[in-house]
């Protein structure tokens, strides 16, 4: 018989307890970086999406899209500028932001999924208001902070069987407003408000390391403040961090940020007894198999 066939076989039955672990779990997925650009590597994405849907995890993506921004924003000749190393969103560039996000990349992630065999629906902060935000920083503009989510039409999709695929778009307490929000933050926010099982930051890094260059696959809150204080996580890990922080304090049982460009990053984390990248959590084991 084929050792191919029976090391996949093999890889199946190991992975019964993840998928125990995780039948009916909610896990929220932010995906972006160089993946989005690359037409297998999205497919690859998707596919492993659908997966996570047909064995009974509730999958929520929610994605980025700065590439394609700035790419519509030098095309149409909207020069952007800069506080303190942020770019200032005004009214014009707001506009491209809506355009990208909503019309261009979440459409391109739907119907990713929808050739996969899944159900997928995509929707932006500023449906049913499920994600409200305010200013993050008067100076930049419409950048915003999620103050407020009603993540009921997320539940609604699950129930039917849907994928649910999130711009990070939303609305302010003045509904003409329209807000640009980081695509880790909303993802934290969701993922807080769902008090998500898993929320998983897909980056270009491996994960988080230590002062050696390391990476630490394990991590507590307490570690990774502590690493941020003593300059061990700088940059923009920082911000990353950060938001696995604020998700872990809404309830959100552990986040762990890993490679995306890791062929199956998603699955690898999910369904198989080491993981994948940093896992930041309080106590939680990693596998906790369902009996029933």
């Amino acid at each position: 018989m084929n050792r191919d066939w029976i090391a996949t076989a093999r890889t199946l039955s190991e992975a019964l307890p993840f998928l125990q672990r995780y039948s009916g779990a909610i896990v929220v997925v932010k995906f972006g970086g160089n993946a989005m650009g690359d037409a297998e590597a999205m497919a690859e994405f998707a596919r492993d999406v659908v997966l996570m849907r047909q064995v009974g995890v509730n999958p929520v993506v929610v994605h980025g899209g700065g590439p394609m921004i700035n790419d519509l924003l030098g095309r149409l000749g909207i020069k952007s500028e800069f506080v303190r190393g942020k770019r200032v969103t005004d009214q014009a560039t707001v506009e491209v932001v809506e355009m990208v996000l909503t019309g261009l990349v979440n459409k391109r992630i739907v119907q990713a999924i929808m050739d996969e065999g899944g159900r997928a629906v995509g929707l932006s902060g500023k449906d049913d208001d499920l994600m409200v935000c305010e200013a993050d920083d008067p100076e930049l503009g419409f950048v915003g902070r999620p103050i407020e989510m009603n993540v009921q039409v997320l539940r609604d999709l699950f129930t039917a069987g849907i994928i649910p695929v999130v711009a990070p778009v939303a609305t302010g307490m003045d509904p003409l407003e329209t807000f640009n929000v980081n695509g880790d933050t909303a993802a934290g926010a969701i993922a807080g408000a769902l008090k998500a099982d898993r929320l998983l930051l897909l980056t270009d890094v491996p994960g988080v390391k230590d002062a050696s260059g390391e990476i630490v696959t394990q991590l507590t809150p307490e570690q990774v403040k502590e690493m941020i204080a003593d300059g061990t996580i700088s940059g923009g890990m920082i911000p990353k961090t950060e938001t696995a922080l604020k998700a872990i304090e809404d309830g959100v049982r552990a986040v762990v940020i890993l490679d995306g460009r890791l062929p199956n990053a998603a699955l690898l984390e999910l369904f198989t007894e080491h993981g994948a990248g940093s896992i930041i959590r309080s106590t939680e084991p990693r596998v906790k198999p369902k009996h029933k």
